[in-house]
């Protein structure tokens, strides 16, 4: 019920004392500034019971992780350079499909591109209508790249041309990894998307353009135009696990989560749709500051951008932040990809984001009007108390400052699902898949970017490429982020029943069969694929942020 039609004093006066408990037990701390703000809690056992993992996925949990170590490690216990890339394709002896799939097909440029729409990060890549000063490609350089005689100029003007700018990764310092220093590059990459295909067509691994940063083409030598790929590959890895992993799928998840513990009683209708969205996103976190970005944790210990780069690079990513680029209509319109074919994450992610909307909007406009919205003080509370925390009052990010119609409050509460959902599932349901295979996903490099043509060679490769304690712990990383666990719950689905009310059962039972309706339409379209797109089949989807 909400708090304006709540009318009898005591349960006004339980309602307080209900948010009284929760904002005792739910505060925010700092964990860095510039970044968003966390639960205070260093350990999961700090948390209330309700939040924390239930003991049998804890065990899971454990096992999981001890069990992935322990099989890579027993494969492959010697340190060193790989000698060949067999001797990395013979890390795993069962391998998923995707994962086969892409040992087979890494090296090729189409592969290459295709991970820009479809890949673990469909986030970097959008339409270039002018190419920017830092990046003097020419209509000479590319042309045989482009069909007949078209040009460059032409391309671009017809909305052909696509570009990803790692930025972020600008000037920031390599890491040590057992005493050899390592290397990052912030590239920028030209791709020419066709009627069937995408393709790149030019890369430079640094910002700032000049004799020492060559513009690497595809009619290099195989070995030049290779690693200026796999320079590539790495700027993907920082700017998917820290950016569009970590920094807006958990740690935006986890603002949501805490700032609806503390102003949404158990009696809101609010609290009883977003508290599925939220089942384990604070435990898992906290298990991630300490596992993989604390001081101890797999960052420093196997990653180029280390500890101290890393910090740099989240502030980076959380200053550029916007409402909209976490509403996928809105984002895919900014980037310029409503029309790019084959473009899997954006045609399954809009049929997402309009049913989670539709059964979002019905849900409102029963215990809403839009009089309702404006006061419902609880509701504007949460609101502050996110943008606060998490937009940390940035008023270029265009946060809502408050609600004033249901369709603002439909759109926000879409907003909140669908990122703890959908767009988790799609950063990081696949990093096993598509990460495993170390060169399709390098955490470092341990050679800085060529400074001219015409030096790399296939063993330069295998030297610059992570050494073979780097790759096996990687790989477990990357098969524990992506396993499921036995006690997951897809999307639409509410195993505690919070509500009673005639219309919101049948607004769920709506839900699940839109979502039904989806997944038959996603399963015919795979069968046609020679590399189908399941991360946002809905029944792939899970509830929240719960790995």
């Amino acid at each position: 019920m909400l708090k304006t039609k709540d009318t009898v004093p005591q349960l006004l006066a339980h309602r307080q004392e209900n948010l009284k408990k929760r904002r005792q037990e739910f505060k925010w701390s700092v964990y860095a500034p510039g970044l968003p703000h966390t639960v205070l809690a260093k350990s999961p056992h700090e948390l209330p019971p309700e939040v924390r993992f239930s003991f049998t996925r804890e065990k899971e949990f454990q096992f999981t992780s001890g069990a992935a170590f322990m099989k890579l490690k027993l494969e492959n216990p010697i340190n060193g350079t790989w000698n060949s890339f067999e001797a990395i394709k013979e890390i795993l002896s069962e391998k998923p499909e995707t994962y086969e799939y892409v040992e087979k097909n890494w090296m090729t440029d189409e592969f290459f591109a295709y991970q820009f729409l479809n890949g673990l990060n469909p986030m970097i890549i959008k339409r270039c209508s002018k190419l920017p000063e830092k990046f003097p490609v020419t209509n000479e350089m590319v042309k045989s790249f482009l069909p007949g005689t078209s040009t460059l100029e032409s391309e671009m003007k017809k909305g052909n041309i696509f570009i990803c700018d790692y930025e972020r990764l600008r000037d920031l310092e390599g890491n040590e990894i057992s005493n050899q220093k390592q290397y990052l590059a912030a590239p920028l990459c030209l791709l020419f998307s066709t009627r069937d295909k995408l393709m790149p067509i030019a890369i430079q691994l640094n910002q700032q353009p000049g004799p020492g940063n060559p513009i690497f083409l595809p009619s290099d030598s195989e070995s030049d135009w290779l690693l200026a790929k796999i320079f590539v590959r790495n700027a993907e890895f920082n700017e998917h696990e820290l950016n569009f992993h970590l920094l807006r799928a958990h740690l935006m998840g986890e603002v949501f989560t805490v700032a609806m513990m503390r102003n949404f009683p158990s009696c809101h209708p609010l609290y009883k749709l977003l508290i599925p969205h939220t089942r384990f996103n604070l435990q898992i976190n906290i298990l991630a500051r300490s596992l993989l970005i604390s001081e101890t944790g797999y960052f420093p210990k196997f990653t180029a951008i280390g500890n101290k780069s890393m910090t740099t690079f989240l502030k980076r990513a959380a200053s550029s932040l916007t409402y909209s680029s976490l509403c996928i209509p809105d984002n895919i319109k900014e980037r310029g990809l409503e029309t790019i074919p084959n473009n899997y994450y954006r045609d399954d992610g809009l049929e997402l984001w309009d049913i989670i909307y539709k059964f979002v909007s019905g849900f409102v406009s029963h215990y809403y009007k839009d009089q309702d919205v404006k006061d419902d003080n609880e509701l504007h509370s949460w609101l502050t108390e996110i943008r606060e925390n998490g937009f940390l009052e940035r008023s270029e990010a265009g946060f809502p400052k408050s609600f004033g119609t249901l369709k603002e409050l439909a759109k926000f509460i879409t907003m909140v699902i669908f990122t703890v959902s959908a767009q988790h599932a799609a950063v990081n349901s696949g990093q096993f898949e598509f990460g495993g295979f170390m060169p399709n996903f390098p955490s470092t490099l341990r050679c800085p970017p060529p400074k001219q043509k015409g030096e790399t060679t296939m063993d330069s490769i295998l030297e610059a490429l992570p050494d073979i304690s780097t790759t096996i712990n990687t790989i477990a990383v990357v098969y524990l982020l992506s396993q499921e666990s036995a006690d997951r719950y897809p999307l639409g689905h509410y195993p505690e029943e919070l509500f009673s009310e005639e219309m919101p059962l049948k607004l769920i039972a709506q839900f699940k069969s839109a979502l039904q309706d989806l997944e038959k339409k996603i399963d015919n379209r795979n069968k046609k694929l020679a590399l189908p797109y399941t991360y946002l089949n809905p029944p792939n989807v899970d509830n929240s942020v719960a790995i």
